[in-house]
């Protein structure tokens, strides 16, 4: 499996920070070829679902995921007062990938986050030897993803 992790800074609150990273839809209109579909309803929680779907027409896959860890960032910090970082894990199931994905939103001071994003990815068919190129790919195209997502609108 292809282990990456990401790092961003971005001048929003933890709130904010974790209203776009758990909005599966601009996830899909960011990476390339892909749609978010069958996307459950309501806020994020434990035991959602969604399937990115990324192809042309029917040459393609799915990627179906399901939020197994679901804890938003606490408003007015955590123990002790320090902010509390919001944590969502997803696991990737699909016939191609599987592996697991973590999002870590941290208010890092007020109106300022820092996201750490990081996957272990499995792709089906791919040798152990092509790990690296995938933790490669995984990083440029996530890391273009968290760009878009935290970017000022």
């Amino acid at each position: 499996m292809a282990l990456f992790r990401i790092v961003r800074g971005a001048p929003l609150s933890a709130g904010e920070a974790w209203r776009r990273l758990t909005d599966w839809p601009a996830h899909a209109a960011l990476v390339p070829l892909t749609r978010a579909t069958a996307v459950s309803e309501g806020p994020v929680r434990v035991g959602s679902r969604f399937t990115m779907r990324t192809g042309i027409g029917p040459a393609g896959f799915d990627d179906p995921m399901e939020v197994v860890r679901c804890e938003p960032p606490e408003p007015g910090g955590g123990a002790g007062g320090a902010p509390g970082a919001g944590v969502c894990r997803l696991e990737k199931r699909g016939r191609v990938i599987t592996g697991w994905a973590e999002i870590e939103v941290r208010e890092t001071a007020p109106g300022a986050v820092r996201v750490t994003w990081t996957e272990e990815a499995s792709v089906r068919g791919l040798p152990r030897v092509c790990d690296a190129l995938v933790a490669r790919a995984g990083r440029w195209l996530f890391g273009r993803a968290l760009r878009g997502l935290l970017a000022d609108h």
